[in-house]
């Protein structure tokens, strides 16, 4: 790669740290509802909402009512998209005239959006229309990413509380997030989308005119081109900002409408990351530790960097099937990828979008090395912790320390303090849920797809790369990422219920243990550091945290993987 490859790299990562600092100040005081500089305009809005509800604000819940809240908001998210699907020929807003949605479809699409995964199986310009985009997709876009920086503020308020019950208002958590933070950065971002050239229109799609007229089936020259369009950039802005990724088009971010630039480009992969960096600091300030968020941040960076370093260095090399004397030695695996973003622009993305649980794409993850294919699976398998989802990441990452404090603790025969607070017995219960649960539904699901003749009927690779197909499947599935490799025929009804499940299960067995740490952390006494508490900050703790996130997920999934992407790449090379 060249050095004006790897400086774009360097540009993204300094990019990033260097917007995260004041957003994550702002995102604290969103939170803990003090004045942020939008009040004047949005204060109005904000309390029409409550009226309108019939909330109080002000009044907080202990976090059974706040997971049942929860829940019950997401249920309904559920119903409302899997309906518009199934309706959506009989209403407005669908000038091409498109049918409704398959009920297995539907029912797999509503759940990938509601949790957050956006996992698609399905064309969205030729199968969606734009209410459907609009009134479905788009709104979960924001509504599933405010409610987890929702569990997230929750998370926060246990640490920073004493012998207290309330862990705040969802409801309230869930308005100023979207009112606060992703709305007004979703509408700058989609303006400058639109500058760019994506699309933002009501009209149906366009018919132009060919340049260079082809022999169509009959052998008649075919001399008019159908374009898809629609609201594209409003969609657009917040699939990035929100980690959700669901593309409007079938190509996702790379295709020339979604994504027409390389200034585009740098800017939707920045956003991909900009929330769940700048939220590790806004924790850090919401619990009275900003050398804790910014070790959060760091451990982050430190697992992030190396592992783009090598998805670049491995897609900067001719695959196997074209290493030959008339090949140049140095020619890049170009294979699936956009030229206009090369390997440096795609490289970083695959990195970006497994990092935190985007899955949008730019190239196809099909395409990739066996090592670029790895990293990005392995990114996906630790958890969605380096980065990771908006709050769900951080969340995560949270009970990563947790786990690395009280690894820790038993090195020198003490209970475990993080923050202030002991972690326990409960504590440690409720981590492991966090931790183990989206492991199990990645290895099941895989195991019973690769077991039944459903299952392998979707497997148009034999051999390992089927396998990892499948693998990547469920772990994008149960990690709530939602890209895919794409050489899987996931659109059955058994993969739309199976990944739907494993989405469901991804998403809220991790939230709610999440918020029962949260409970139990706010009713407990903050607890002065001793000589043998292990600081929350510093190159030990940070050290150790990469390690326990890493030995996690090496023990848990190396098995998985060497029965694909490493046998791969060990045939690869012989």
């Amino acid at each position: 790669m060249t050095a004006a490859g790897w400086a774009e790299l360097a540009l993204f990562v300094a990019a990033l740290l260097a917007a995260a600092r004041p957003l994550g100040a702002y995102l604290a005081r969103v939170y803990e509802g003090r004045p942020c500089g939008l009040d004047r305009v949005l204060g109005p809005v904000e309390r029409a909402l409550y009226r309108a509800a019939g909330v109080d604000p002000a009044k907080e819940t202990g976090w059974k009512a706040y997971a049942r809240a929860f829940l019950a908001f997401n249920a309904v998210g559920f119903v409302v998209v899997y309906a518009l699907q199934r309706a959506q020929a009989l209403l407005p807003g669908n000038p091409d005239a498109l049918p409704a949605v398959a009920p297995h479809t539907a029912f797999n699409t509503a759940i990938s959006f509601v949790t957050n995964t956006n996992w698609q199986s399905y064309a969205g310009e030729s199968t969606m229309s734009y209410a459907t985009q609009m009134l479905a997709l788009t709104v979960q876009n924001f509504v599933s990413a405010a409610s987890g920086l929702a569990v997230l503020a929750a998370l926060a308020r246990g640490f920073s509380r004493r012998e207290a019950d309330a862990v705040g208002s969802f409801w309230a958590d869930v308005v100023r997030g979207t009112l606060y933070v992703l709305l007004p950065l979703s509408f700058v971002l989609a303006l400058v989308l639109v500058g760019e050239g994506v699309p933002q229109t009501l009209e149906g799609a366009a018919k132009v005119e060919v340049l260079d007229p082809a022999p169509g089936a009959d052998g008649t020259p075919v001399r008019e081109q159908t374009v898809a369009r629609g609201p594209v950039a409003s969609q657009v802005s917040i699939k990035q900002l929100g980690t959700n990724g669901g593309g409007f088009f079938n190509a996702n971010s790379a295709h020339p409408l979604e994504n027409p630039t390389p200034l585009s480009g740098f800017l939707q992969c920045l956003a991909i990351l900009l929330l769940p960096a700048a939220l590790c600091l806004g924790f850090g300030r919401m619990v009275g530790g900003k050398k804790e968020g910014l070790a959060l941040l760091l451990a982050m960076v430190v697992l992030f960097v190396p592992l783009l370093a090598v998805v670049a260095a491995a897609e900067d090399r001719p695959t196997p099937a074209l290493r030959h004397p008339d090949v140049a030695a140095d020619a890049a695996n170009l294979e699936g990828k956009e030229v206009r973003f090369g390997v440096a622009g795609s490289a970083l993305w695959v990195t970006a979008t497994t990092a935190a649980s985007n899955g949008s794409v730019n190239s196809m993850h099909d395409s990739l090395s066996p090592v670029a294919g790895g990293v990005a699976m392995a990114l996906i398998q630790l958890g969605e912790v380096v980065f990771g989802g908006v709050g769900s990441g951080l969340y995560g990452m949270v009970v990563f320390a947790l786990v690395a404090v009280f690894v820790a603790g038993l090195m020198v025969g003490r209970t475990p303090e993080y923050l202030g607070k002991k972690i326990e017995a409960f504590e440690m219960k409720m981590a492991s849920l966090v931790v183990l649960s989206p492991v199990a539904t990645v290895l099941l699901g895989t195991a019973v797809a690769v077991s039944c003749e459903a299952g392998r009927a979707g497997v148009l690779n034999p051999g390992p790369h089927g396998f990892s197909e499948v693998l990547y499947a469920f772990s994008s599935a149960g990690n709530n990422n939602g890209s895919a490799f794409a050489g899987l025929s996931a659109g059955t009804p058994f993969y739309d219920v199976a990944l739907g499940v494993a989405m469901w299960v991804g998403r809220y067995v991790p939230a709610l243990a999440a918020l029962a740490l949260a409970g139990s952390l706010a009713r407990k006494k903050r607890v002065p550091a001793g000589p043998g508490t292990l600081a929350g900050h510093g190159p030990l703790f940070v050290a150790l945290l990469c390690a326990v996130v890493v030995l996690v997920g090496a023990l848990t999934f190396f098995p998985a993987l060497a029965l694909g992407p490493v046998v791969e790449q060990l045939l690869a090379s012989r």
